[in-house]
């Protein structure tokens, strides 16, 4: 019996032992990140003596992996929300606004109109032109900025990234080299360096894990990517810009780089490295691409206005603004010898959309355009066209629209050899004034008309208006005239007819009523000269009209008016793909305004669902805890049983011995 009795005793001592190893370690790691709290358990052997226990983690599978999705979630928007507040209260900032440039520079220009001879007037219009162009320059740097700040953190967390991996597969063979075994219940350290090494991976991208084989776990990125697979192996990332190298893309290499790379799918990834790349995608370009867009529209509208009027020194006006130039950026998979450049064909600002865009040889001598969205997705259907002479326009195109492009091409290009153009992205930081002097400023129109004194029926000469000042109806001197001298018009006795004639032209025509684009309906030439005129009211017979050169132009404000009248203009176009009856174009203050709109509503939606995930993570962290983590008070409570319990098993292994110390006193 005393046998018996001692080694109940002893297996007791030993069992109580192992609890209260199990609780002490559980204390002591109570503020250890990534511990999941342990627990022993003993069996009942033969003759009621306790066997050997086994420890094991107190870990739930599922609430493990809902914290990671959690997690990935709630970090994606912490990061999102961070980077995109800033550049929302940056653009929100009355000091930044491009509107108010904007509604100086022609406030400027109508002060102008009003005393049209006044070379300070003129003055405060070029300057305005100018802080306009520094503003666009200011906020384009915001935005540059920040893309540098994301680079820069891809990088890093990118190679945070990897080394997680490579951490986990290192722990995945220790694991896999104990799991079995009797050192397994010892290696429990192990298990939750991984775990954390897991849940770590999973803030900066979102993860799924499976069981697989000897104990390991197999990790996959949300997408379906293997990132850490069987015996060790596993993938890492990798950021690289092709064909912009300062437009990094996560990729993952497959075998140690000895394979082609895969491009992640970055719209479904989460994380800090999902946030980071969401925020560029859905805030950064978009906000790049529209502020070169304006600029472009808006320096378009004014050359091509300025254009059609006479400056302050009696001569055609020109460019305001300099249209920018850049490089398209090639592939690295071309095989040609091609290079491209991009700039705006003037009179086209208003046909350019806010994207980039893909131009694909389809031929040594032919093209496709594909307008892409601020993730590379193809918008509408491309465009195609001819190479001639080293150009691409409008005037080139087979199908579709040139989107206000002007590509220049050097070199061949063969099928297949891809070019990015970032018009839109660079122009806002490029434009520059092509003047800074007020003469410039061509506020009087370039044509004048007048009725002849003589005249006895109730008709009028319009004012005129300007289309085109190289269609050969001016002179290219200096100063400039008519190309065929003054235009004269005389009411015949003929209902609707009218003879015009110049210094070399005459022509008799029947008007079809209303008396309306005069040298259009007159034909034989006189609808080349870029200009027409409207006779409004009845003439008589004899009646006659004369159109000339607007010679000096002094106190002329009739250009400046079309000038003011861009600020109303719809000019700034708004989708790729639209329908014949959808207003697809806004004003330059519209599309400003749309532009903060768009970032103040991407950002809130962001802060609310990151605090709807941010309510979800707690409630993950709240229930993996409760399974997993150290209750300080439930393991006081074990300690004090299991002390108890061990001071029993010891009085009873004390007992055991004084009753067999007894029966061998007895049998001497």
């Amino acid at each position: 019996m005393s046998f018996n009795l001692l080694d109940i005793a002893n297996s007791g001592v030993r069992a109580n032992s192992e609890l209260l190893q199990t609780t002490s370690k559980n204390i002591a790691n109570i503020n250890t990140v990534g511990y999941v709290r342990e627990r022993t358990e003993h069996m009942t052997m033969i003759d009621n003596q306790v066997g050997r226990g086994e420890t094991y983690r107190l870990l739930n599978e599922f609430a493990q992996k809902q914290l990671n999705r959690d997690t990935s979630n709630k970090t994606f928007f912490d990061q999102f929300v961070t980077e995109a507040g800033r550049v929302d209260s940056l653009f929100s900032q009355e000091s930044n606004s491009l509107s108010s440039s904007m509604n100086s520079l022609f406030n400027n220009v109508q002060e102008s109109l009003n005393q049209p001879s006044s070379t300070v007037a003129r003055s405060l219009v070029m300057t305005d032109a100018e802080n306009l162009i520094d503003q666009m320059d200011r906020l384009s740097g915001i935005v540059f900025d920040q893309k540098n700040i994301v680079n820069e953190q891809l990088e890093i967390f990118s190679d945070e990234a990897n080394t997680l991996i490579q951490n986990i597969s290192s722990l995945n063979k220790q694991i896999a080299t104990v799991n079995g075994t009797r050192n397994e219940a010892n290696s429990s350290t192990m298990y939750n360096e991984r775990d954390l090494a897991i849940r770590k991976l999973s803030e900066l991208i979102d993860v799924e894990t499976l069981d697989g084989p000897n104990g390991e776990k197999l990790v996959f990125m949300g997408t379906g990517e293997s990132l850490v697979m069987q015996d060790g192996a596993f993938n890492l990332f990798s950021m690289a810009g092709d064909p912009d190298p300062n437009f990094k893309e996560l990729r993952l290499d497959i075998n140690g780089g000895k394979a082609v790379p895969l491009d992640v799918d970055v719209s479904k990834l989460k994380g800090k490295i999902g946030g980071l790349l969401a925020f560029r995608d859905d805030i950064l370009v978009p906000a790049q691409n529209q502020l070169g867009q304006m600029g472009l529209a808006i320096a378009d509208a004014f050359n091509q206005q300025n254009r059609l009027g006479m400056d302050g020194n009696g001569e055609l006006g020109g460019d305001i603004f300099t249209i920018p130039t850049v490089g398209g950026y090639a592939y690295q998979a071309n095989t040609g010898n091609s290079s491209m450049t991009a700039t705006l064909e003037p009179g086209k600002g208003s046909e350019i959309p806010a994207s980039d865009f893909i131009v694909t040889y389809t031929s040594g001598t032919t093209v496709e355009i594909q307008p892409v969205d601020n993730k590379g997705e193809p918008l509408g259907s491309p465009s195609t066209a001819n190479i001639v002479a080293g150009v691409i326009d409008s005037s080139t195109m087979t199908g579709g629209e040139s989107f206000g492009l002007q590509l220049n091409v050097t070199g061949t290009g063969n099928v297949g050899d891809q070019f990015a153009v970032k018009l839109n992205a660079e122009a806002a930081s490029s434009l520059t004034l092509a003047t800074d002097r007020p003469e410039s400023l061509a506020l009087a129109s370039p044509i004048r008309t007048a009725d002849n004194i003589n005249n006895t029926g109730n008709a009028n000469i319009s004012v005129g208006s300007v289309s085109s000042v190289t269609s050969g109806g001016f002179t290219t001197t200096t100063p400039p005239d008519l190309a065929n001298g003054d235009i004269t018009i005389v009411k015949t006795a003929n209902p609707d007819e009218y003879t015009i004639s110049d210094g070399v032209n005459t022509s008799t025509f029947t008007v079809t009523p209303p008396a309306e684009n005069m040298l259009s309906q007159a034909g034989n030439g006189f609808e080349l000269y870029g200009f027409d005129f409207n006779i409004e009211g009845i003439p008589a017979t004899g009646d006659s009209f004369t159109l000339e050169f607007n010679e000096g132009g002094f106190d002329d404000n009739r250009n400046g008016l079309m000038l003011a009248g861009l600020q109303s203009g719809e000019l700034v176009r708004q989708n790729v793909t639209t329908t014949s009856t959808a207003d697809n174009h806004k004003t330059f203050n519209q599309a400003y305004a749309g532009l903060v709109t768009d970032i103040g509503v991407v950002t809130n939606q962001a802060k609310t669902n990151g605090a709807a995930f941010e309510a979800l993570a707690q409630q993950s962290e709240a229930w993996y805890e409760s399974l997993s983590g150290v209750n300080l008070d439930e393991e006081a409570a074990n300690l004090l049983r299991f002390q108890q319990s061990y001071a029993a098993s010891a009085q009873v292994l004390s007992t055991a011995r004084t009753i067999f110390d007894t029966l061998l006193n007895a049998a001497r």
